[in-house]
């Protein structure tokens, strides 16, 4: 689910976290449950994607994106603001 949101593809995470496409693949369908290292490696990728985890709350886990930052103010919007 995180991966589909931040539109990884299952490759792109596979490389990533240093497992193999085959491996995910097993994890995704449940089939394997990776090991805490694999997890830990799996959860790091997702975060540097953007992906931020929810602990429980009563309401459950889960996952959502992380907001993007504001753009930032070039040089020329800078002093523009400045000279106001």
């Amino acid at each position: 689910m995180a991966r589909a949101a931040m539109g990884m593809s299952a490759d792109d995470l596979a490389v990533k976290a240093s497992v193999s496409r085959a491996t995910l693949s097993d994890f995704e369908s449940g089939k394997r449950s990776p090991h805490p290292r694999t997890l830990a490696a799996l959860r790091a990728a997702l975060e540097a994607a953007g992906v931020e985890f929810i602990a429980e709350n009563g309401g459950g886990a889960g996952v959502r994106l992380r907001k993007a930052a504001p753009p930032a103010l070039s040089v020329e919007e800078l002093n523009a603001s400045n000279d106001e």
